[in-house]
Order: structure tokens, then C-alpha cells, then sequence
């Protein structure tokens, strides 16, 4: 038996990685220098850095789309995460490009999600606009809050007690880049942000289906032709598709057929499942909890736990949105029955 130091890896990233791979020991270097690990790269040190923050440990109680699902197996932000992680480490692999850089940003891209899933994120941008001034219709209230960029804030100010993780560049870029429109610098992180889109049209489906609002059979015709009959094997069609396109492009995509195939599913999706009255039910309820936390906490900043204020340096509204933005759904919830709703006395 034998040790692999991290030299060791390093150099067999450079036997078996392809020439466009982001190698661990080419990187750009993190903002403080740190003492290189024995036995660890430096996108393996990033990616348990991340696995160890409480932000990602709070991912298990953070809701995906169905806010108030009663069974235990819908997809949480946790099990979204996983599931990113292992479609993407299958892709990078695939493509001899770097799977602990693949895996690192994978595990961080949702580190900001709010509360109650892209719900609270709206909910939150609304609250900062209204407190701005801005008109909550406005197209501007989306940038006033968005996940990724919240995300990249926790690895760099709020975790680590407000120190940041230190992580390297290209996973700080993979992380703030995996949504928008600007692409991230490596391949690497240009496959989290695809993979990301084929999870969650595929699992926000299976949990469709398991709510009772979808049956397999209510998808459209020409994208079960096209990607195949079920969840398994629509996965496998868009990995695979995605592995060959770029191998042939030199970049990261699908072919244009497969990509609208998705698209148009992501377009269902929005028709039958995300608007449909059964999550709007939760999405009004979710919306005003958030409405009500943000406002006792703009009115009461001194009730915001002092190490927000420390990181906010003393700006009150960032202090109560980094607040509210870790948040999980149960202690939410929790926390606006405390604030809102009476007890009973016993005397």
C-alpha cells in the first residue's frame, strides 16, 4: 500500500486530464495564502470546505418547489444539489475535464437559495424593492436579489464567521456564474450550469408526478419521441447528448434539437406544475411570511443576530437579507408563529 500526495494527483491531472481541463496546481491562487495540503488539491480542499459550512448543512431544509410537501421523498435543495453534482461529475469525466472542480462548484451553486425555493427568492427582491422605492413590477426587482450572487457572498463574507471560505477563483467563478448570462471561465463550470437545468426539469417532473398533478403520460409527445418514455432514460439522453456535442464542439452545449427538447419541457413545467393551484396555494402563503420577516426586521434590526450586523458593517437591510436568506424553511416558519401568531398563556 501505498500514499498519493497531492503532488502525485496533481501530476496525474496532467497525464489523464484533457488539455483544456482546469488543473488544480494552474490555478489563479486564493485571495490569502495558505500552506498547500499533503494529500489534498486545491479544488478538493474547496469542494470539503463547502460539504462542512452550515449553509450547506441548512440545504436539507430548504424546500424545491412543492412548499409544503408531506412525503419524505420530494427533492429538497440538498438532494437538488446531490443530484447536480452527480450529473455533472459524470459529464466532466466523460470529457476528461477536472470532476473535484465539477464537484466543488456543484456542491456551492445553491449555497444563497432562500427559504421555500425560488419563491423566497422573489419574495425577497420584492421586499428590497418596495424598501427602495422601486416599483415591485418593475424588470429591475430581479437584480435586486438573486441566488448566485448570494451564493458567491456566503463562500466570501458570511461563512467561516464572516472571514469566507478562501476558496479558489475558478470555483468562485463556476459558483456565481452557473445561472445568468455570463458563462463561466471554465469548462468546468459551464457543465454545473447545464447539469443544473437537467435536474431540476427532470426531478420537478418525477415530483409532479409524485404530487398527483402530472402523469407521465401528460408530457408532451414529441419530447418522450425524443429524449425517451421516462426519467431514467430522459437523463441519460440529455448526458449523453451533452458529452457528445461538446467532444465534437470543443465546448460546452447540446445539440440544438435536444436543448429545445428541454426547453420545451421547462416551458410544461411552468404551464402545469410551477402555476398550477396547488403550489400557488403555498407560493401566496410562502411570499407573505417572508413579506412579514423582512418588515419586523427592517422595523427591529437590533433583533438581527449581531454576527449579521458584523458582516453587513452596519448596513441593516443587507444585515436582515443575509438573515432571511439562510434561513430554512422549518425555522421560518418557526419564527413567524414567534413573531405573529399568539400563544396561549397558562396561569
Amino acid at each position: 500500500m501505498r500514499i498519493i500526495h497531492r503532488e502525485n494527483q496533481e501530476q496525474h491531472e496532467h497525464e489523464a486530464l484533457a488539455a483544456d481541463a482546469a488543473f488544480a496546481d494552474e490555478g489563479e491562487g486564493r485571495d490569502r495564502s495558505t500552506e498547500p495540503d499533503l494529500l489534498r488539491t486545491d479544488f478538493q480542499r474547496d469542494r470539503d470546505k463547502i460539504l462542512h459550512t452550515k449553509s450547506f448543512r441548512r440545504l436539507s431544509h430548504k424546500t424545491q418547489v412543492f412548499l409544503a410537501a408531506e412525503g419524505d421523498h420530494f427533492r429538497t435543495r440538498l438532494t437538488h444539489t446531490l443530484e447536480v453534482s452527480q450529473i455533472a461529475r459524470t459529464i466532466a469525466r466523460a470529457l476528461a475535464l477536472n470532476e473535484d472542480l465539477t464537484e466543488a462548484i456543484s456542491l456551492g451553486h445553491d449555497l444563497g437559495h432562500t427559504p421555500f425555493g425560488h419563491t423566497g427568492e422573489e419574495a425577497l427582491a420584492a421586499c428590497l424593492a418596495r424598501h427602495q422605492g422601486i416599483d415591485p413590477a418593475s424588470p429591475e426587482v430581479a437584480g435586486l436579489y438573486r441566488h448566485n450572487e448570494q451564493s458567491l457572498r456566503v463562500v466570501e463574507c458570511i461563512e467561516n464567521g464572516g472571514k469566507g471560505l478562501n476558496l479558489t477563483p475558478e470555483v468562485r467563478d463556476g459558483i456565481v456564474c452557473h445561472t445568468g448570462s455570463v458563462r463561466a471561465e471554465t469548462l468546468e463550470g459551464r457543465i454545473v450550469g447545464i447539469a443544473d437545468r437537467i435536474a431540476y426539469v427532470n426531478h420537478d417532473i418525477d415530483d409532479a408526478i409524485r404530487a398527483g398533478i402530472l402523469s407521465e403520460d401528460d408530457l408532451p409527445a414529441s419530447t418522450h419521441a425524443l429524449l425517451g418514455p421516462d426519467h431514467s432514460s430522459r437523463i441519460e439522453t440529455l448526458v449523453l447528448d451533452m458529452v457528445e456535442t461538446s467532444a465534437a464542439s470543443d465546448d460546452i452545449c447540446m445539440s440544438e434539437t435536444v436543448w429545445n427538447a428541454m426547453m420545451e419541457l421547462r416551458a410544461f413545467l411552468f404551464d402545469r406544475v410551477y402555476t398550477s393551484e396547488v403550489v400557488m396555494a403555498e407560493v401566496a402563503k410562502a411570499t407573505h411570511l417572508i413579506e412579514d420577516l423582512f418588515g419586523y426586521y427592517v422595523a427591529h434590526p437590533q433583533e438581527v443576530p449581531q454576527e449579521y450586523h458584523l458582516i453587513s458593517e452596519g448596513d441593516n437591510v443587507r444585515a436582515v437579507t443575509d438573515y432571511i436568506a439562510g434561513m430554512t424553511d422549518r425555522y421560518a416558519k418557526n419564527l413567524y408563529q414567534q413573531l405573529f401568531i399568539p400563544h396561549s398563556l397558562h396561569y
